[in-house]
């Protein structure tokens, strides 16, 4: 019988006392080599799950580097052409990124949806894997790039998204955007009445406060928030009132 690994204990023990990572049906496989470098694997419940464990895992002494092969658990069970057509719609429908071309990547072949308006080069391609959605192009805010990635997530069938999209020109990212992309995304969640929610971001800890309309909502927020990029945690204070 081999050893247990210190290392991978350490990070078990963790996992197991953490009350707000949740995991699936799934096991979930640590892997470390002799150089630190360790490999995650498997389903969590939710993005909080998946970001609060890598942020575990990164904090623990031994490990210097990080493969993140951890997956969400679709909200439904999707094909990669369903979860594919729905992102793009999901772009195509956005105000905000009327002025960004659309393109589908299958494979070698790439699709465009939408052509960008004369003059104008920023762009969106999608491409779907195994549930997981890669977002590859270049667009012209931080803004857009933190939006094009909550529409991705809010697919009920995305496991994981990849957001790899350039910012032209670039900007320097603070906290003040990112409270500002959580107060978009928020509102613009149809399930979510945010009237009455505040944000606050320091050091890209993001804070919500005061009051919502069922526990429901309250974990929904949370959610919205740890879907944007850029956001390191969230503190929950929000309080559930019941509706007037």
């Amino acid at each position: 019988m081999s050893t247990p690994d210190p290392v991978l204990e350490s990070i078990r023990r963790s996992l197991m006392h953490h009350p707000h990572i949740h995991l699936t049906h799934r096991p979930l496989r640590l892997s470390l080599d002799l150089q630190g470098l360790l490999t995650l694997e498997g389903e969590v419940r939710d993005v909080a799950s998946k970001k609060l464990l890598l942020e575990l895992a990164a904090a623990t002494r031994g490990v210097y580097r990080i493969v993140d092969e951890l997956h969400v658990e679709p909200a439904r069970p999707m094909s990669d052409e369903e979860v594919r057509q729905h992102v793009v719609d999901a772009l195509l429908d956005e105000p905000a990124l009327s002025e960004c071309a659309v393109r589908v990547r299958e494979g070698e072949r790439v699709r465009t949806e939408r052509e960008a308006p004369p003059g104008l080069h920023a762009y969106v391609e999608v491409r779907v894997e195994e549930g997981v959605v890669t977002l590859d192009g270049d667009v012209n805010s931080l803004a857009a790039k933190r939006l094009a990635g909550v529409l991705a997530w809010w697919v009920p069938g995305a496991r994981d998204v990849v957001n790899g999209l350039g910012v032209e020109p670039l900007e320097r990212d603070n906290d003040d955007e990112i409270t500002e992309a959580v107060h978009v995304v928020l509102e613009k969640d149809p399930f979510l009445d945010a009237g009455q929610i505040s944000v606050q971001t320091r050091g890209a800890v993001v804070t919500l406060r005061g009051v919502v309309h069922g526990e429901t909502q309250r974990r929904m927020a949370e959610n919205d928030a740890w879907c944007v990029f850029g956001v390191d945690k969230v503190e929950n204070q929000l309080t559930v009132v019941p509706p007037s």
